[in-house]
């Protein structure tokens, strides 16, 4: 992770958190600047992690020792895969105001994907045994 983007990362959201007049007029459905939809882009992102940890926990609970080692192995590398798509994705943005919703954004779609392949394996259909069989 470059620097820039590091602070951008890490100081933005300090500096929006610590300004309690901002955060008490967050307003995403009519955001207008881009300080407001890089903080809804990251709120967005942060309710999908939420959910996917969730989903994760239930997923994890319901397999055998062996499936909760291949699981945690699967998040872990799609971890990385997730971080490093979204690295590559932004990348023309680097430089922008706008790297911060944007890079948000793909964490965001990439996560609600996740989350959904993992609640399939909580949902599977009677008889499919490609599907729960952890």
């Amino acid at each position: 992770m470059s620097i820039r983007r590091h602070l951008v990362c890490t100081i933005l959201p300090l500096l929006i958190a610590s300004s309690t007049a901002y955060a008490g007029k967050l307003d995403c459905k009519n955001a207008s600047d881009q300080l407001t939809l890089d903080e809804c882009a990251d709120k967005d992102f942060k309710a999908s992690d939420a959910k996917l940890n969730e989903v994760y926990r239930a997923l994890s609970a319901r397999t055998s020792q062996k499936g909760k080692a291949s699981l945690q192995s699967a998040q872990r590398a799609w971890l990385a895969y997730r971080d490093a798509q979204c690295q590559f994705e932004t990348m023309g943005t680097i430089d922008g105001s706008i790297h911060p919703m944007v890079y948000a954004s793909c964490m965001d779609k990439l996560t609600q994907a996740q989350t959904k392949l993992l609640s399939a394996q909580l949902h599977c259909e009677e008889g499919d045994l490609s599907c729960g069989g952890q």
